[in-house]
């Protein structure tokens, strides 16, 4: 009772009218939980991916950290290259249709002023209320814009930044991607080498998807066992498959 008491005084603090005024004055906070869980992911999978490939061909260590130190950087760099020319197209196509918009606007406002009008006749406004609404929003044109470009187009006014989305994806994809591939560094490095470096390969790669699953549930409050455990059964699916056409190809490179 004291705890949902204490969150309940917390969000009313949050809410009071400076508090809020200073909130919207920051603008939209930017999260790039996508790009850091998609980054990781696909680090993992891919590096384990090559790492399971060659190990089920039944090549040398060596080999394995030759192709899995290239894919990391390659495919980690391709990704977040990707990444960064993705999230621009979408500023650049906000930018196209904002400027049609805008053109429109000045060409045909009455044309423009009805779809602001049904558009909120859509959402159960009605008569003079209406028609003040309607007032209100084309008065101000950047207002007026923006209206149209969130209820017309479903377009998001403010997203990541492109090179902050790059910069993210490429350190979660090193960061998670060299977890499969270090055992078989420490295996050449270490005097002996170490044992069994494909079985702590597969343990760290588990490890290193449940604890994904993990960061992504703490930040958007879904179950932490269930999206663990999510990305453990989709990474392992794919690194059963880049094992089997590993192991299936064994002979082909073999005879190379």
């Amino acid at each position: 009772m004291g705890r949902s008491l204490s969150r309940s005084e917390h969000l009313r603090d949050m809410h009071t009218p400076d508090r809020v005024s200073q909130r919207l004055e920051k603008g939209t906070p930017q999260s790039y939980l996508k790009e850091m869980v998609y980054g990781g992911i696909d680090g993992t999978v891919t590096t384990f991916a090559v790492v399971a490939g060659v190990v089920g061909a039944n090549l040398s260590p060596g080999i394995v950290v030759i192709l899995g130190l290239a894919n990391l950087f390659a495919d980690g760099f391709s990704m977040a290259v990707g990444n960064f020319l993705g999230t621009r197209a979408d500023k650049q196509l906000l930018h196209m249709i904002r400027k049609g918009e805008e053109n429109e606007i000045e060409l045909i406002p009455e044309g423009e002023r009805e779809e602001i009008r049904q558009i909120y006749a859509a959402k159960g406004f009605e008569g003079e209320l209406l028609e003040q609404v309607v007032e209100v929003i084309t008065s101000n044109e950047q207002v007026w814009v923006d209206t149209m470009l969130i209820e017309e187009h479903g377009l998001l006014l403010d997203g990541p930044a492109p090179g902050r989305s790059a910069v993210w994806t490429f350190i979660a994809f090193l960061i998670a991607g060299s977890v499969p591939v270090a055992p078989f560094i420490a295996d050449l490095v270490v005097d002996g080498g170490i044992s069994s470096p494909f079985l702590w390969s597969s343990i760290g790669t588990a490890v290193t998807f449940f604890g994904i699953g993990v960061f992504k549930a703490r930040v958007i409050g879904s179950s932490i066992f269930k999206a663990g455990l999510e990305t453990v059964v989709v990474g392992g699916m794919a690194a059963a498959l880049s094992y089997g056409i590993g192991w299936l190809l064994r002979g082909v490179a073999d005879g190379l």
